[in-house]
């Protein structure tokens, strides 16, 4: 059993590096398209997070492996495969409970790793990204990293989610961590000025929040910022 886990927490380590570089690296070379110059002099810097982030997909690659394993072996989740199970109307709402979940998760343990013990212990590596690259996403303290890669792991014991949904919950956390920290906005401004926009993070209203330290700090939304008056909005451009 116990070698079964293990290789089932390096094949998720595996798949999150793997996800990781594919991620990051095709938005470094959009980047370099769009915006030549803009990581012009970070080498060093690219390098360090890199390195970061690779102790981050180990430590995220355990609670997957470990969830993957009881899933697939001893039916411990409540990930479920069978689209009859539950109705149609669910999955879309499965997805949401996922994103505000996680998204909740992450506000209050981001603004918790801001005080100032633990921005020095911690999330300070984190903030050592001046400015971000899409290279940044996963690069962070181990300490910062465990609360990160606990969470959806986590959730699969509580919410029902289709394996489709999961993978889908995934993908949108991948894209976000790395479009928020490319250092420019991917998305048109009419979107990001909309009234969907206004609830939504994207990389003006992160970079915001790398500018200042003490503001911006969800993940997928605006909710908590807003209800708790932490939100200034978009960065200067």
């Amino acid at each position: 059993m116990l070698l079964a886990i293990t290789l089932s927490a390096l094949a998720m380590t595996a798949i999150v590096a793997v996800r990781y570089l594919l991620t990051s690296g095709g938005f470094a070379f959009a980047t370099r398209m769009v915006r030549p110059g803009l990581y012009n002099g970070l080498t060093p810097q690219i390098r360090r997070e890199m390195a970061w982030s690779f102790v981050s997909a180990a430590i995220y690659g355990v609670p997957a492996g470990i969830v993957a394993w009881g899933w697939q072996e001893l039916g411990w989740t409540m990930i479920y495969t069978d689209l009859s199970a539950y109705p149609l109307w669910y999955l879309p709402l499965s997805l949401f409970l996922y994103l505000f979940a996680h998204d909740t998760w992450f506000y209050w343990t981001h603004r918790w790793m801001h005080r100032p013990k633990w921005f020095r212990i911690a999330h300070a590596v984190h903030h050592a990204s001046r400015p971000p690259t899409a290279w940044a996403a996963m690069s962070f303290h181990p300490i910062e990293a465990v609360t990160g890669a606990i969470v959806i792991p986590a959730l699969v014991f509580f919410i029902p989610v289709h394996v489709g949904v999961l993978a889908l919950v995934l993908g949108i956390m991948t894209l976000m961590g790395v479009t928020n920290h490319m250092g420019w906005e991917m998305f048109p401004r009419w979107l990001v000025h909309s009234r969907v926009g206004n609830w939504m993070i994207t990389a003006s209203h992160h970079q915001r929040h790398h500018d200042e330290y003490r503001c911006n700090y969800g993940l997928y939304f605006r909710f908590w910022d807003r209800l708790c008056k932490t939100d200034r909005g978009l960065a200067k451009s």
